[in-house]
């Protein structure tokens, strides 16, 4: 018997979390670009209703709908890059280190020095985008 899809309201709170948190990044990029959920929901072929539901966290909104976005906001982000390559093993942070990935976070974002303010938001925006992607496909669904 084929496999029943999950239903979003059945995935963990920390993956629901995580897509949130990219659906506000989302939202803060589009905005600071000055561009409308109209314009943005045409160039990636979408509706404005399904471009207003990524922008809510809608977990039900396609895969391939939130990548297409992150890659409107950064044509060269690669998101098979951060997945470790066949044959390594990967572990999962212990629970309880959050703290310790915001630390490491706020001091990768600190060596980021060279770069004007500008350039140095859009990295941070873009690795936090990136980070959220990677954590839910690192979650038990996959």
């Amino acid at each position: 018997m084929p496999r029943q899809n999950t239903s979003p309201a059945e995935f963990p709170p920390a993956i629901l979390l995580q897509i949130e948190q990219l659906a506000q990044r989302i939202v803060q990029q589009r905005k600071s670009r000055g561009e409308t959920q109209a314009q943005w929901a045409e160039r990636l072929g979408i509706s404005q209703p399904t471009m207003a539901r990524i922008e809510r966290g809608d977990a039900a909104v396609s895969m391939a709908t939130y990548v297409a976005c992150l890659w409107q906001l950064n044509p060269a982000l690669d998101l098979t890059q951060l997945l470790a390559p066949a044959g390594v093993p990967r572990l999962a942070p212990a629970a309880g280190s959050m703290a310790e990935e915001k630390a490491k976070a706020s001091k990768r974002a600190n060596t980021i020095t060279a770069l004007p303010a500008e350039q140095q938001a859009q990295v941070e925006s873009n690795f936090a985008a990136a980070k959220a992607a990677l954590d839910f496909f690192k979650s038990p669904m996959f």
